[in-house]
């Protein structure tokens, strides 16, 4: 390990293959991103491995040289951590820890980490605490730390079962236990959801540090904590929002990322429940980030999963004032100086006719909030008379009395 400024920095090693479903190119791109996880966890990254195989090694991940080869730099470096780009089995991670006497790690357990890291309510810990149960108890094996020292007594240990037995039942129990909170929080989040009323619901989604609460703060004029890492904030945050006197509730909802474990999914049901019940959907994207497009894709993805894909979507680009290329078709922006880009040239891009309703803005430099709140005002408006036909007359087309942005 090594300290900067007091924090405790772990050596990393990211290890990925290039195989017949991921190219190279996109290979890379996972890695980046798992970088970023792991920076974000708390890890300094000091190499990568690849290796090229048609599908990962059933039995080590990467082939028997690679492997040897990362347990050299590992002996030769003081490395602390090996962090894997896909989820490994069980029978995986007792073979690679055969070789290589440090922690292992997969991107499915470092995502849980980093989860838990940052749960801040007693709803979001036990949502990944859950989680985490559920990725362990496939992984218990004969060498591990005790989960409870409450074990054992009269009655508690039948004849001829092991200790992982043992632990096996002690994570299932545990498990039960926490399902059954969760059951009770998620049920009464479900009738908080049905006492707001009938205002109409609009729900920020987009990948993980788009600036989702960013915009939440511009919106609501409150204070959701934002931090340019991944998985800033877990808890789901509601606001009430007015524009022009039409008032609807806005709600912050948790990054979506690729390979997302499916024990968060399922851990994280309520939150999705705020998506899936939502009558409007703003879709936040990173213009600047390289993959965007492929964000775009993994969100739509999830949402496809939880049957939300068919709700009205306004597709906001945010991180205008970070932009700087776009390499797309010949007649996109020229030259492309992001010092250069005004919102006309935006609205000529390829980007702009990505959907109905698609807007560019910078919330961290408040730029084209209005046209935003224009957007969102006439959304939500149709929406409202949609449900109240005869309330039509209390909501006039949107006028823009906010006429400077704020």
């Amino acid at each position: 390990m090594i300290e900067q400024n007091t924090i405790v920095y772990e050596r990393a090693v990211l290890v990925g293959v290039i195989s017949n479903k991921q190219n190279e190119e996109r290979s890379d791109e996972y890695l980046d991103e798992l970088e970023f996880l792991a920076e974000t966890a708390g890890a300094e990254v000091y190499k990568r491995f690849k290796q090229r195989l048609d599908v990962p090694h059933p039995k080590t991940f990467i082939g028997t040289g690679k492997l040897e080869e990362l347990r050299q730099y590992i002996e030769g470096h003081n490395i602390d951590i090996a962090i894997f780009d896909d989820e490994l089995s069980p029978a995986q991670i007792r073979n690679i820890e055969k070789v290589i006497e440090i922690k292992i790690l997969d991107r499915t357990n470092l995502i849980l980490d980093i989860f838990a890291q940052r749960a801040t309510s007693s709803y979001a810990r036990t949502q990944v605490e859950l989680a985490q149960y559920n990725y362990l108890l496939p992984r218990l094996t004969n060498m591990w730390t005790h989960l409870s020292k409450q074990k054992g007594g009269i009655g508690m240990k039948g004849p001829g079962e092991t200790e992982i037995e043992t632990d096996r039942r002690i994570v299932r129990d545990r498990i039960s236990l926490l399902k059954g909170k969760l059951k009770k929080i998620d049920s009464q989040m479900s009738v908080q959801r049905k006492n707001r009323g009938k205002m109409v619901r609009v729900a920020l989604v987009g990948y993980t540090n788009v600036g989702k609460s960013t915009l939440m703060n511009v919106l609501s004029k409150s204070d959701v904590f934002a931090e340019n890492k991944l998985f800033a904030t877990l808890d789901t945050t509601v606001r009430k929002v007015v524009v022009d006197n039409l008032p609807f509730l806005l709600t912050d909802t948790v990054g979506f990322i690729r390979k997302l474990p499916h024990q968060l999914v399922e851990s994280f049901k309520s939150t999705l429940d705020e998506v899936r019940e939502a009558d409007l959907l703003i879709h936040v994207v990173d213009i600047s980030h390289k993959n965007f497009e492929e964000h775009i894709d993994s969100v739509n993805l999830t949402l496809s999963e939880i049957n939300s894909s068919d709700k009205p979507t306004i597709l906001v680009f945010n991180k205008i004032d970070a932009f700087s290329y776009v390499e797309k078709e010949e007649d996109d922006l020229t030259p492309r100086l992001k010092e250069n880009n005004s919102l006309d040239d935006w609205k000529k891009t390829w980007m702009a006719k990505m959907g109905k309703h698609v807007i560019f803005i910078s919330a961290k430099d408040k730029e084209n909030i209005v046209e935003l709140k224009r957007l969102m005002y006439n959304e939500v408006r149709r929406i409202h008379i949609e449900r109240f036909p005869y309330n039509d007359f209390l909501f006039p087309d949107y006028e823009g009395m906010d006429t400077e942005e704020e």
